[in-house]
């Protein structure tokens, strides 16, 4: 009999984290090795215990993100596989993530196919990622209804930046700032700037660099100096 396929499992939401043990713990071919909800602990668990597959989120409340301990245990050790997934809609985490070279991304809210799936793919030596963004509704439209650049005002709004402080930010004029604000609100129907951010943020419609982020001075040395090299 075939050793099963041992599976570290690291997401801070309760509820996610119990899917994914479940989903290990159902399938004849792969076993739970351990679960966190810190993507730290995860390194760490990499360094000294035998792991085949990490299911990894992005997003974490404390300590180092999912993407960049990813990034770390893939340093460590590239014969790991690792799927990192997320709840939110930010797609720009897609590129960032193939560049790490992590194996695989899966959508939560929004999956092509079942994760189930991506981890029998993933372990066959494939890379599976998203075909297309996901397309959440927002306001009176969908994310494909705002453009690009719309979207990259849209991040700094979430972040409570000024029109002036989003101009520094993205090297435009605070007209053109303000212009893709007004475009948005009639798109979406919101009535104001704040309407806009707040919305975009509990839908994770978008997601800051900084807020992905954030925690990291929170993380151990060791993993803060390896950030600071990656």
């Amino acid at each position: 009999m075939s050793e099963k396929i041992r599976v570290l499992v690291a997401d801070d939401e309760y509820i996610s984290r119990g899917f994914f043990e479940l989903q290990v713990q159902a399938s004849k071919d792969y076993e739970l090795a351990a679960s966190f909800a810190n993507a730290e602990m995860a390194v760490s668990w990499c360094n000294t215990h035998p792991v085949d597959l990490v299911i990894m989120d992005v997003m974490m409340k404390y300590g180092l993100d999912g993407l960049t301990c990813a990034r770390i245990i893939k340093n460590n050790n590239e014969r790991i596989k690792i799927i990192l997934t997320t709840s939110t809609a930010e797609f720009e985490w897609i590129e960032k993530a193939r560049k790490a070279g992590i194996d695989s991304f899966w959508f939560k809210e929004y999956p092509e196919i079942t994760l189930l799936e991506v981890m029998d793919r993933t372990m066959n030596g494939e890379s599976v990622y998203p075909g297309t963004p996901p397309n959440p509704e927002f306001g009176a439209l969908t994310k494909t209804g705002l453009s690009e650049r719309e979207l990259d005002v849209l991040r700094e709004l979430t972040r409570n930046l000024t029109n002036e402080e989003i101009a520094e930010t993205l090297h435009i004029s605070e007209y053109t700032v303000k212009r893709h604000i007004q475009n948005m609100l009639e798109k979406t129907g919101y009535k104001n700037r704040l309407d806009l951010a707040v919305n975009a943020k509990t839908i994770g419609l978008v997601v800051h660099e900084k807020d992905r982020t954030k925690q990291v001075k929170d993380g151990n040395e060791d993993c803060r100096q390896m950030h600071e090299k990656w």
